[in-house]
């Protein structure tokens, strides 16, 4: 089973005493459970039980129930905010890889089959190529681009139709989007590629800081296209490539200079 993130610890209650045995328990973002729910699972995960409060107050009473075997999943995407007690619980921790270009042709071409769409080998390839390694980023330009090959064009979505596509979306051939130029243009044509600092870049592309950081930086440092230095964020030698630019000879101008915020 599966569903939004627990906040209660009667409900995570009523699931646990819910199950049977040899089922599997799913926890989607699993980081944002709260406290209480947090403190019931380290029993049911320990010893297979859950004390069920009746009551309130000082009649309350803790009624002890067995929970038959059964198999915990977490799933997040930021791990570093797991309580350390409940990530050392679990007897198995895996990383989730991001996915070549080849995997997510076919995971294209299947949602293709279920969105009723036709896809070339091509067209598959350019969408696969833009999606950042993630599942969930290719279907979500598959969706885009059969909008437009259903407006625009005849309907197939071929190489030359999600390109056209993905252009009027602002997703370029590496998969980076609006947010993600912005950032690069401004720590190139201002700032003369670096160091600056986060919040001075923030102000120089319009967006928060967090958004920034935990948005666009993920990406551009994966690709290597930008560092974070303890000076600042510089753009590294693919960038300049990337945005067709010369990088200068020397460093940028004094406000590129600036340490981080």
């Amino acid at each position: 089973t599966s569903g939004p993130a627990i906040q209660h610890a009667g409900d995570l209650a009523a699931i646990l005493s819910s199950l049977q045995e040899g089922e599997v328990l799913f926890l989607d973002e699993i980081h944002r459970m709260s406290r209480p729910a947090e403190e019931m699972l380290y029993m049911a995960m320990e010893d297979f039980r859950v004390d069920v409060i009746v009551g309130k107050g000082p009649g309350a009473t803790a009624i002890p129930l067995e929970l038959p075997p059964f198999t915990l999943v977490g799933a997040t995407v930021r791990a570093g905010l797991l309580p350390p007690p409940l990530r050392d619980r679990f007897g198995f921790t895996a990383h989730m890889e991001f996915y070549e270009p080849t995997e997510l042709e076919r995971v294209v071409h299947r949602s293709a089959r279920l969105l009723e769409v036709e896809t070339t080998s091509e067209g598959a390839a350019e969408v696969a190529g833009r999606s950042r390694g993630t599942p969930r980023i290719a279907n979500r330009l598959l969706r885009r681009v059969r909008d437009y090959a259903q407006v625009r064009a005849d309907g197939v979505v071929t190489r030359e139709v999600a390109e056209a596509a993905l252009a009027v979306y602002e997703v370029d051939a590496r998969g980076l989007d609006r947010l993600d130029r912005a950032v690069l243009e401004a720590l190139l044509k201002l700032f003369g590629g670096g160091p600056v600092g986060l919040s001075t870049l923030a102000v120089a592309v319009g967006e928060e800081r967090e958004t920034v950081a935990e948005v666009a930086e993920p990406f551009l440092v994966r690709e290597g296209l930008l560092a974070r230095t303890p000076r600042g964020r510089i753009a590294m030698p693919a960038a300049w490539t990337h945005l067709g630019l010369v990088p200068p000879r020397q460093g940028g101008p004094a406000g590129g200079r600036e340490g981080p915020h």
